[in-house]
């Protein structure tokens, strides 16, 4: 099985905290939200994964650090890593070619901007499966269409009346990904676009014409990082279910120096709290230092200085600087509000 990740995206939405580090590398709980994605992806599949590709943007934006973290990503799920690049955003459909001497056996594609709970049967006998989310508003989403055999027959983008509640999260499943290779070779050649781009849904759609079976596997949870207000809340939610599973969120070098943790709450290598009241729903990374402060659902990323503070619904990136009364806040890496 191999794993197949595009990740050229620069994450505008989530600016300015993706202006320095690329979306899919910023942590949450604890963890790079790409790390995280495919770890539970591995997790699902329940079999061995021959290897990882990550198809990356520009060389300046994705540097050196990203591939080494990504290759130790993949070295730790026994998998074999593979970079490749897409220099020229021209779509979900394009960025999947660029990963073109990968495309062949059977292989999972997802795309790195999402967390997901999973726990179901990867129906490893279709020629393909499309993982789902039952939403409430399905005319918000991208849905398939069932038929009576429970084979997914049409993808719909936002239908005016209903389909179904079964929205396309962005995680798909070939039994032979060559089979998609194929088809989205037809659709750039044949300068096939959509939205002013080469989409996935195209080459899907062909193989669906040809004949090619189907199926959903619904994921319990669907959870996004599109921009501060939903990765802090997605933060909330994944330390929940980390608490869940007794999963260890404090590290053991942690200095508390008359400091209180409510827990959920991720507390990363070396932070030192003093005089401060953090949780629930925190998380905060490596090297962080917070005085005198009241900090809940937030993110803290490493290295940063937190005093004289209260903050809730807080977004604070890497080597910052925040003293001050402000409680709802976006700061990006190497701020400072003294």
């Amino acid at each position: 099985m191999k794993i197949i990740v595009p990740m050229a995206g620069r994450g505008s939405r989530l600016r300015p905290h993706s202006l320095t580090v690329p979306k899919p590398l910023i942590p949450v709980a604890g963890i790079p939200i790409v790390h995280r994605l495919v770890a539970d992806i591995a997790g699902v599949l329940n079999t061995e994964i021959e290897e990882i590709a990550f198809i990356l943007g520009d060389p300046a934006w994705f540097g050196d650090d990203v591939i080494e973290s990504l290759k130790d990503l993949a070295v730790s799920l026994g998998a074999k890593p593979t970079i490749y690049r897409q220099l020229d955003p021209k779509g979900t459909g394009h960025a999947i070619m660029c990963a073109e001497p990968s495309l062949s056996g059977p292989a999972v594609i997802a795309y790195a901007d999402t967390l997901i709970r999973a726990d179901f049967d990867l129906d490893k006998q279709a020629d393909a499966v499309i993982w789902t989310k039952k939403v409430d508003n399905p005319e918000a989403y991208g849905v398939v269409n069932l038929n009576q055999n429970q084979e997914i027959i049409e993808l719909v983008e936002k239908p005016a009346h209903f389909v179904s509640d079964q929205a396309v999260i962005g995680i798909y499943y070939f039994k032979e990904v060559g089979m998609l290779k194929k088809e989205l070779q037809f659709v750039l050649d044949n300068n096939i676009i959509n939205g002013g781009e080469y989409q996935i849904n195209d080459g899907i759609k062909r193989m669906m014409d040809k004949g090619k079976v189907f199926k959903p596997g619904t994921v319990t949870q669907w959870m996004d990082c599109g921009n501060k207000e939903i990765t802090v809340q997605t933060n909330r939610r994944m330390l929940g279910f980390l608490q869940e599973d007794g999963a260890a969120l404090v590290s053991k070098t942690a200095t508390l120096d008359n400091a209180t943790i409510i827990e959920p709450c991720f507390i990363g290598e070396d932070v030192v709290l003093k005089n401060s009241t953090v949780g629930p729903f925190v998380s905060i990374g490596k090297g962080t230092v917070i005085e005198n402060s009241t900090i809940k659902n937030s993110i803290i990323q490493t290295n940063t200085v937190i005093e004289n503070a209260s903050l809730d619904n807080a977004m604070i990136g890497n080597n910052a600087h925040f003293n001050g009364d402000f409680t709802n806040v976006s700061i990006g890496d190497y701020s400072q509000l003294k």
